[in-house]
Order: structure tokens, then C-alpha cells, then sequence
């Protein structure tokens, strides 16, 4: 048995869960991204200027985004001439991501039907889950809040063969969501992962002497 040589490489990827489909849609990256940018904005109320009255407190885990930009290329393929490259380049790999900001058009041609036969009230459509994964640990429910992709190169049918997509996503955390919900539990999980790797930072403090004024 051949033995891996070097460190496991993960690669991140977006998972679609639709309740009416056992199987989710998986779409690993082709290329992990050179840089992920995340924003955290903590939701608190008290401590702004001129309010004495009350403390700074919690009401709700932080608003958090991140905005990643996605390569995505047909070169590999084309040199093998994988068929699918050669008759639609990357516009599988775009569709899927796409698709992802659309609601299902079998979904829309059903609640189409229900307005004509006259009902009068048809519940917006629910969207599938989407779980950003990134390594061992990072597994988050986020939405899709923008969706850009500049495509950069062309073959003969003009199909796009390298594009970068540019994906921000809106995490969703139990401020967000009912406890019945699954994304719920999802980010208290990765909420814990982040206390235990805190928990490992204080650790390596012990010895240091930082002498504070802090009563």
C-alpha cells in the first residue's frame, strides 16, 4: 500500500442540502482560494457616548460575512480533451455555483400552476441549506448575499474556459435562526470549536508577566 507523502490537503467547498433531495450537491473548489476575507460585527447595546446607564451587552451572536474569489479553469481538462470541456468548458462548474442565488424552476413552474387555479395565498419558497466548508473544522450555514464572476478566456464556441467568481455570503448563526433548525446547532458546534481554541491561547499565557491596572 502506497503511503500519502506531505500534509492532507482539504479543499473548501459549498454544500447544498435540499430537503426534498437525499443526495446534496457538493461543489469543491477547483483551486482553494489564495485569500478569504471575513467581517465580524458584534451585536451589543450600552457604552455609546453619553450613556452612563447601562453596561455593554451581548444580544446576539456577531454579524458575520465572507467574500471569497473562486478561479475556475478548463485548461487540465482540454489538454486530456475531456469531452465535457471541450463541448461547454466551465459552464457546469458556473452553472452549479449559480445556481445556488435561483430557485428551483420545477418549484416555480408548480407555484405558477397554484396562482392560476386561483389560490390565494402560495408561501415563498424555502431555499435549500448552503454550508460553507473550509478544512477539518469549519463548517458554517451561510446564505448567498452576491454573486459576481468575470470570465476571462474563450475557446472557438465561446464558451468561458477560465473565470473567477467572487461569492459573499452572509453567515447564519442561532440569533438567525429557531432552535428546531439544524443550521441552529451547526454554528453553536462551530461556536464551541472556537471557545476550545481559545481555551488553548490562554494556556500558552501561563508564565508570561503582564503586569495590568485592570480591577
Amino acid at each position: 500500500m502506497q503511503r500519502q507523502l506531505g500534509p492532507r490537503i482539504y479543499r473548501g467547498a459549498l454544500v447544498s442540502i435540499d430537503s426534498s433531495d437525499p443526495r446534496p450537491t457538493i461543489i469543491a473548489f477547483q483551486y482553494n482560494p489564495a485569500t478569504l476575507r471575513r467581517t465580524i460585527q458584534p451585536k451589543v447595546v450600552g457604552g455609546e457616548p453619553q450613556d452612563r446607564t447601562l453596561a455593554v451587552r451581548f444580544v446576539g451572536a456577531p454579524i458575520e460575512t465572507i467574500t471569497i474569489d473562486i478561479e475556475l479553469d478548463a485548461i487540465d481538462q482540454l489538454e486530456k480533451n475531456d469531452p465535457t470541456a471541450v463541448e461547454n468548458g466551465i459552464y457546469p462548474q458556473l452553472a452549479a455555483l449559480e445556481l445556488l442565488a435561483y430557485p428551483a424552476s420545477n418549484d416555480i413552474i408548480i407555484r405558477q400552476q397554484l396562482l392560476a387555479r386561483g389560490t390565494i395565498e402560495v408561501a415563498p419558497l424555502t431555499a435549500p441549506r448552503l454550508i460553507f466548508v473550509w478544512g477539518k473544522h469549519k463548517a458554517l450555514p451561510v446564505s448567498l448575499t452576491g454573486y459576481t464572476v468575470t470570465e476571462d478566456e474563450f475557446d472557438g464556441r465561446l464558451n468561458p474556459i477560465r473565470a473567477t467568481v467572487s461569492l459573499n455570503m452572509r453567515v447564519l448563526n442561532y440569533s438567525d435562526l429557531d432552535s428546531s433548525n439544524r443550521d441552529y446547532h451547526q454554528f453553536l458546534a462551530y461556536q464551541q470549536f472556537l471557545e476550545a481554541e481559545a481555551k488553548l491561547y490562554k494556556k500558552l499565557q501561563i508564565g508570561y508577566d503582564i503586569k495590568t491596572e485592570v480591577s
